[in-house]
This record gives C-alpha cells, sequence and structure tokens, in this order.
C-alpha cells in the first residue's frame, strides 16, 4: 500500500511539473503585446526593394510588395514634391501575396489627409490583425508629411504594417511622377 501512494504522488507530482512547465510556455499566447518571431516564417526582417512591382510578383512573409489600383505613372524616384490627391494601393504579403491590404491615401501640401484600410484573407486571425490595424493607423498617419513617413508595427501587426509601409513607398513615387503630359 505505502509502495502504491508513494508511486501515486510521483505520478502527481511529475503531472503536476508537467503542467507548470507547459503553463510557463503557453503563458504569453493571447498577449495583447504580439512579438513577432525571429524564425522562418517571421520574415527575415530585411527591408525590401521598395521599387513598384508590375503586379505579378510574389510577396512572401519576410518581403511584402506593393502595386498601384490606380495605374498612376511613377517617379523613378522618391522627390519630396509630391502632387495634392487620392492614391489607391495594395501592400500584398504572406504566403505568396495571399494577405493584402487595400491602401486609400489622401494628399493635400504633402501631408496624409485620410487613410483608409481595408484588409482582405482568408485567415480569421489575420483578418483580425487586420482589422485592428486598420482602425489604428489614421491616428497615427493623418497629419504627417508623407515625406520619410513610416509605421512601426501598429496594433500588434508587424507584416501588415511592413506591407503598408511599401504602399507608402509607391505612393510616394507616384505622387513624385511628372503629370505635365
Amino acid at each position: 500500500m505505502a509502495k502504491s501512494k508513494s508511486r501515486g504522488l510521483a505520478t502527481a507530482s511529475a503531472t503536476l511539473a508537467t503542467l507548470v512547465a507547459v503553463g510557463s510556455l503557453l503563458g504569453g499566447c493571447g498577449s495583447q503585446q504580439a512579438k513577432p518571431m525571429d524564425d522562418e516564417f517571421a520574415g527575415s526582417g530585411a527591408e525590401s526593394s521598395s521599387a513598384p512591382e508590375s503586379g505579378a510578383g510574389s510577396a512572401g512573409e519576410g518581403n511584402p510588395t506593393a502595386v498601384s489600383r490606380d495605374g498612376l505613372p511613377t517617379a523613378p524616384a522618391d522627390t519630396g514634391n509630391y502632387h495634392d490627391g487620392t492614391y489607391a494601393l495594395t501592400g500584398k504579403y504572406g504566403h505568396d501575396g495571399a494577405d493584402s491590404i487595400d491602401v486609400d491615401l489622401d494628399l493635400s501640401g504633402g501631408q496624409v489627409t485620410r487613410v483608409q484600410v481595408q484588409g482582405h484573407s482568408d485567415s480569421p486571425i489575420s483578418r483580425g490583425h487586420m482589422e485592428r490595424f486598420a482602425r489604428a493607423v489614421p491616428g497615427v498617419v493623418q497629419g504627417r508629411p508623407l515625406k520619410d513617413l513610416k509605421v512601426d508595427k501598429v496594433a500588434g501587426a508587424s507584416w501588415t504594417s511592413d506591407a503598408f509601409n511599401k504602399a507608402l513607398d509607391l505612393a510616394r513615387l507616384e505622387a513624385s511622377a511628372d503629370r505635365s503630359s
């Protein structure tokens, strides 16, 4: 009987230790302060080219891209002298560009006067990040100059922020284009 009790206590202790270990590992899951992982799925963090895509490229998690939705011409470089207007862009990211955000941006006097973001994803988790990003980003960029504007992780959405920054890069090139012809 004593051996049985001893064995039962050992089993219970081992089970408790396992639960404590699992609990501490999972303790950060669901946290409001998401931190990107540093693995093959998190992207390299390296900046990719801000040159506009023709629309056919692939966007991996670490390689967001942007395409124009309005077909405006682009300048070969950001001049810093921007035409007032509305710019419609799409930032793509995720596996083969499967996730995307439509970015509508109004400029006046070189300042962002309005921004609207609409996310597109098949993943409920990604859609949640996109929705939180779309609600938060106007407060981050509206009223600020487009020149050198870049967002960091907004509302915990690091990949969405990266795709948004690519859309800003393309907006600068479109807004810099010579429209005299």
